[in-house]
């Protein structure tokens, strides 16, 4: 290993990757060299390699204490700590009032303690992200952040089903032309109560870039840490029935729904843009409404307890967009900041609504893995790498690789900061949450960084400390009662399905992609797959159900010009890959006559694994043929704009989902522990 190869390895850069058995792929030493420098690492001469790589080993060996431990409950301590010098002193600064803190029988001998206070590194703090502090007696002195967490995240209660939407599709009647919480309450409520579900699993709902027009990508938003207001139902927030003006919001609301009938009658795409004009004048008027004491007291709470960052975010938006229309002089920001504080309240009311009726999960929120470079949460953020953007290496579906366009965390500068905004980021989206998902889990170990100006192609892998994010996650989960899904689809390193395995972050298991690939690729059998799942057939990236039965993807894809291989070719293979789980549901003794009966048998197959969880996703409960979003396109497709339709492309209301035959035939069915057999497997013809 050459000196600059050392030096990357170091510092967690890698300078090759496997992308399958048996097959390396180097990595161009001027990608390690921009890496690197992102890192704070000089390495373009070998000078600065060697400088830097005796700088970085002199460091590693004269070093007490790694930056940051990991202690996980019911195991032995770090060994870091338990390898400190005879007579080392050590004090601990725990965190706050230690909440959440493990019995004292657990070691938790200062639990409630608000004071540093000398410390035996042999016993076990409470749980919590906590400071120590260690002097040897050769003078060396070091300082270490400490996550104490659970062994593992929260359960889910029980096995379940439930529904996967993308909440801006889902128009009710009473929608201003995109899905909003009042829709996802009442989704919940139908679900819950008429077919026993345990969850509804939406789309990230984290605030958005404006722009003309705004990128309506969910995954790309301007912060992860507070909701979008676009998503308000603004009939039902209390200034509402006190508005000095009702004819100016009966107006407003009067062209909302002319919006909603432009989509469910006209043929139009969701207009995010034209529903958050609508809604922000509707909102400038509530503004003025004078708070009821106990709104106001609630307000001042939420703005104490999220303090600078909710400040930042909202600043952000004021120099963005401006403040409410006639606010006295400096209330610009308030404005944006109330906004924030009405959308965690009608986010808290969803999940209320999901338990009230009867859900044991609720509301699975999205947490994306990234940010858009331009938003309140990255720019001018020393704390992400701005002249790199996250994506993915190339593989056999996107040859050239991806390029998401999002910034990444600096791992050295996450780990200085003990981890305090991926714990905030955390804190945030579980205040609202009865279960969260984690868009690409493996980013917690390492991400795929492209130096400005390369291709994707010529990005390298960025470790980070997969431990420490791991233990992070699974504390606050467990601090919000709530369970954790990590989105764990492609390549995945061995290690990193076991370490997430172990802590209970349940994975994401899609049909199509289980196969026996140990064995000859044949569709997994229903008591092959892992219990620590949740389990569905399709995702939003994915075509739906009825599209893949009917290979209607490949002939989308191949109109698009996006195939990379004769369609004759495309239309075959995926076909044997259909028929093969069609034979394989046949066996199961599945009816699979038409469309209808093969969807709801492939869903009836999921509850016949060992699945944790089940998904539907919502638009094969109606037949709706048309993915949500489509990956390798921009404008030759309208991602992230279509609502609910059904099989014929007629757009759907909540109304007419909840009143739908074969929606309800769907859930009922899967309620009652999925279809009835045709035939017991060991009657059918051999």
């Amino acid at each position: 290993m050459d000196e600059l190869a050392r030096l990357a390895a170091l510092h967690g850069v890698a300078t090759d990757y496997r992308p399958a058995e048996g097959v390396t792929v180097d990595v161009p030493r001027g990608t390690v060299v921009a890496v690197l420098g992102l890192l704070g690492v000089p390495a373009e001469t070998p000078e600065q390699v060697r400088e830097a790589l005796a700088a970085a080993e002199r460091d590693a060996a004269e070093r007490l204490l790694p930056p940051v431990l990991v202690w996980w409950a019911g195991s032995a301590a770090p060994r870091e700590l338990a390898g400190l010098p005879r007579g080392t002193r050590t004090r601990l600064e725990p965190e706050g009032a230690a909440e959440g803190g493990v019995p004292a029988e657990d070691g938790a001998a200062a639990a409630g303690s608000a004071g540093p206070y000398d410390w035996d590194p042999a016993v076990l703090p409470p749980l919590g992200v906590h400071r120590v502090r260690a002097e040897a007696p050769d003078g060396r002195t070091a300082a270490a952040t400490l996550i104490v967490a659970p062994e593992r995240a929260p359960a889910v209660p029980e096995r379940t089903h439930g529904l996967l939407v993308q909440l801006y599709s889902l128009l009710s009647e009473r929608s201003w032309g995109m899905g909003d919480l009042g829709d996802l309450a009442a989704l919940a409520r139908w679900a819950g109560r008429t077919h026993g579900a345990g969850f509804v699993q939406v789309n990230p709902l984290h605030a958005a870039v404006p722009g003309s027009p705004t990128d309506p990508s969910p995954y790309r938003p301007a912060t992860r840490r507070f909701p979008d207001p676009v998503h308000l139902r603004i009939e039902d927030l209390p200034e509402y029935a006190a508005c000095p003006d009702p004819a100016a919001l009966a107006a407003l609301a009067a062209r909302g729904a002319e919006l909603r009938r432009a989509v469910l009658e006209k043929g139009a795409l969701i207009d995010r843009d034209a529903v958050w004009a609508l809604k922000r004048a509707a909102l400038e008027l509530l503004y003025a409404v004078p708070r009821t004491p106990e709104r106001e007291a609630a307000y001042r709470a939420f703005r104490a307890e999220h303090g600078e960052a909710l400040d930042r975010h909202a600043a952000w938006c004021a120099a963005r967009t401006g403040g409410a229309a006639g606010a006295p002089p400096g209330a610009a920001a308030d404005f944006h900041r109330w906004l924030v504080w009405l959308t965690d309240t009608q986010l808290a009311a969803a999940q209320q609504a999901a338990r009230e009726a009867g859900m044991a999960v609720g509301i699975v929120h999205d947490l994306a893995v990234g940010v858009h470079p331009d938003g309140s949460d990255a720019a001018g953020q020393p704390l992400y790498a701005g002249s790199a953007s996250v994506g993915a290496p190339p593989d056999a579906f996107n040859p050239r690789g991806q390029d998401w366009g999002l910034p990444p965390w600096r791992p050295d500068l996450l780990a200085a900061t003990g981890y305090a905004p991926f714990r905030d980021l955390l804190r945030g989206v579980l205040r609202y949450a009865g279960a969260l998902r984690i868009d690409h889990v493996m980013g917690l170990f390492r991400l795929w960084w492209i130096p400005e100006g390369a291709p994707p192609a010529d990005g390298t892998y960025v470790a980070y400390d997969g431990e420490a994010m791991l233990a992070v996650l699974v504390l606050e989960a467990h601090r919000a009662g709530a369970p954790v899904v990590g989105e764990d689809l492609g390549t995945v390193e061995p290690q990193v399905r076991r370490a997430l395995a172990r802590r209970r972050v349940l994975g994401t298991s899609v049909l199509w992609f289980e196969r026996d690939w140990a064995g000859g690729g044949a569709p997994l059998p229903a008591d092959a797959w892992r219990a620590d799942c949740l389990a569905t057939a399709t995702t939003h990236d994915l075509p739906p159900t009825a599209a893949k039965l009917a290979g209607a993807h490949v002939e989308l894809r191949d109109r698009l010009g996006l195939l990379t291989r004769p369609v004759e070719r495309e239309r075959a293979d995926d076909a044997a890959d259909t028929a093969q789980w069609l034979d394989l549901l046949a066996d199961e003794g599945f009816d699979t006559k038409d469309e209808e009966a093969a969807v709801a048998a492939l869903y009836g197959f999921l509850l016949r694994t060992p699945a944790r969880l089940v998904g539907v996703w919502l638009p094969d409960a109606v037949g709706d043929r048309r993915p949500q979003n489509l990956p390798g396109t921009w404008d030759q497709y309208p991602n992230w704009r279509l609502p609910l339709a059904d099989g014929d492309g007629r757009p759907l209301t909540l109304e007419a989902l909840a009143a739908s035959a074969r929606a309800n035939a769907l859930l009922e069915a899967l309620r009652e522990g999925g279809p009835a057999r045709t035939a017991p497997p060991d009657a059918r013809p051999v």
